[in-house]
């Protein structure tokens, strides 16, 4: 709301009567005069208030942004259809038949995840889509070690870093949107950041433990420019995997190790709804938009609850809310660093939305930490 300074026709008035010469007619009213200094008076005192601050006036022009964001978003999530042609389906083979995994099964899974990926290279060259090929090809080389690989449509994979035959200490890590094969690099960057600072970590640890970092991009993302970011319905949909992929896990490492679930942007969501029942000892959520919770009990979950947000991430301007619109469940609840969700709330330092994971920041030390279960070195926000 506009705040303007009122006319005061009393407060003129009273100046006028500073400057101008005595008036018999005036001398002769004191009850008048007396009411207009009254007047004057009171205009003064509401000076102040009327004139609101320019900090009062940004922080009120902020909500007016987040409140018109919001109804703009919701608008578009529910009602608005797609009138973009949808790119073209990149023909790719079917994922490879796998034994279930166990210790003695995971060579073999590796080996044939990788052949998979050279296949669906060759065909995603002889399409013409050189982009997809060449982040085939990547993913084919003899150092990776794929669990599972499907390279139709945006493509899902899921990649160990470490030796996950003898871990003890075991993190996986969650994507949000806009993580693709094509944009895998990425993920895979903060997986190897995270690898290679427990690493680090575990050479000054007398008990030495074996630690593995998981990769999981085990569903379909949603874009960040797009309606399905604003809802739960990709995040419902991939909470089944998740699941399904965490009791895999345990078949592996034991139900000993522990097992650290990070999850990062709308991964978070993901994470959120995959959580009750979830066999997994801690939880982080990292630059969150909600976890489609109101609290961290809400999650249902033994796990411990983390949760971080940097200093420069733009998602703290994100409405925290949630709506169920036309039978579509719009924005996803509780801020998780606030008190009222409940979360162990870390420090993240100044960095933004993507720099969780940055070589040398305060975030991906304590990840390490909570991963190694260090619990009591792990800074506080």
């Amino acid at each position: 709301m506009e705040l303007r300074a009122k006319p005061n026709a009393a407060r003129r008035a009273t100046r006028a009567a500073h400057t101008a010469p005595p008036d018999p007619a005036e001398q002769a009213k004191p009850a008048e005069q007396s009411e207009q200094a009254q007047q004057a008076q009171q205009a003064r005192q509401a000076e102040p208030a009327e004139q609101s601050s320019p900090s009062r006036r940004g922080r009120a022009v902020v909500r007016r942004l987040r409140r018109t964001a919001l109804a703009v978003l919701v608008t578009a999530a529910v009602v608005v259809p797609v009138s973009a042609a949808a790119r073209p389906r990149i023909p790719a083979p079917a994922p490879a038949v796998l034994a279930p995994l166990t210790t003695s099964t995971l060579d073999r899974a590796y080996e044939a995840n990788r052949a998979n990926a050279a296949e669906a290279s060759r065909m995603a060259a002889d399409h013409g889509d050189r982009t997809r090929a060449a982040a085939d090809r990547t993913l084919a080389a003899p150092s990776r070690h794929f669990l599972s690989f499907d390279g139709r449509g945006q493509g899902q994979a899921v990649e160990v870093l470490g030796d996950l035959a003898h871990a003890d200490r075991v993190a996986v890590l969650v994507p949000g949107s806009d993580t693709t094969l094509e944009t895998y690099g990425r993920f895979r960057a903060a997986a190897l950041a995270l690898h290679n600072r427990l690493n680090q970590f575990t050479q000054l640890n007398p008990l030495n433990p074996h630690t593995a970092v998981i990769a999981w991009l085990g569903y379909e993302t949603p874009g960040t420019v797009s309606t399905t970011v604003l809802t739960t319905g990709r995040a419902e949909d991939a909470a089944p995997h998740l699941k399904g992929f965490i009791r895999e896990l345990r078949g592996v490492v034991g139900e000993k190790a522990h097992v650290s679930l990070l999850c990062h942007s709308y991964g978070t969501v993901v994470c959120g709804r995959a959580a009750q029942g979830l066999d997994v000892d801690d939880m982080a959520l990292l630059g969150s938009p909600g976890a489609g919770a109101d609290s961290a009990a809400a999650l249902h979950t033994s796990a411990r609850v983390w949760a971080a947000r940097g200093a420069d991430d733009w998602v703290a301007n994100v409405p925290h809310t949630h709506a169920d619109l036309f039978g579509t469940t719009v924005g996803f609840g509780t801020d998780p660093v606030s008190p009222a969700f409940g979360a162990h709330v870390f420090a993240a330092g100044g960095g933004g939305h993507s720099d969780y994971f940055k070589p040398g920041s305060v975030s991906l030390d304590n990840l390490a930490r909570i991963v190694l279960g260090a619990t009591s070195e792990v800074t506080r926000a």
